[in-house]
């Protein structure tokens, strides 16, 4: 393979000829024919249905409950958001309105998910914890709710990180409100 790259001056394979002359790779060819490339892998709710399926199964073996639930599903989130934070960055950039004011909430922000998440597991319950979880689940959700059905922006979510293809769409809204709900709860309870 690697002698038929150099002979013919190409770093992929495999290769399409037509008469004896060479084409190209896929690309090549489906632009050749006048056919629009296929898009690897298509834009899904999967992953942050995953995380939360996940989330629900951990919380429901440790008997955790709602909070452990949210807990759980908030550190999970905030994970994936560390594992690349100048991708996550760059994609909440798009939308998030405080981004916009304070650019370095986007840096900040998975470290605030996963400091929430761990007062829930933790069930740390207090004011500060409510009042957080309420003010970021509000932004987000006006963030989202802005961008997708003011702006009719057609954006990735970066809810499970800045590399995903899950649309920025409803299920970000009711991820958003689920925050809110979590922090309405804790200060009424409290």
């Amino acid at each position: 393979m690697e002698r038929f790259k150099a002979a013919h001056g190409v770093s992929t394979t495999p290769q399409v000829f037509a008469a004896g002359e060479r084409i190209g790779g896929y690309s090549e060819l489906a632009r050749r024919l006048g056919v629009k490339p296929r898009q690897p892998g298509g834009r899904s709710y999967r992953p942050v249905i995953t995380v939360f399926a996940i989330a629900a199964l951990i919380a429901l073996a440790l008997g955790n409950g709602a909070g452990g639930f949210m807990g759980m599903a908030l550190a999970l989130l905030a994970c994936l958001k560390l594992m690349d934070p100048p991708a996550f960055s760059r994609s909440f950039r798009k939308y998030n309105v405080l981004t916009r004011w304070l650019g370095g909430y986007a840096s900040v922000f998975p470290y605030l998910e996963l400091l929430l998440g761990l007062a829930l597991l933790a069930r740390l319950e207090a004011a500060p914890i409510a009042l957080l979880a309420l003010a970021m689940g509000l932004e987000g959700g006006v963030s989202v709710i802005k961008a997708v059905y003011v702006d009719k922006l057609d954006l990735d979510c970066a809810c499970v990180g800045g590399n995903s293809r899950t649309p920025l769409g409803l299920v970000s809204v009711l991820e958003n409100g689920a925050m809110v709900a979590m922090g309405l709860w804790m200060l009424l309870r409290g």
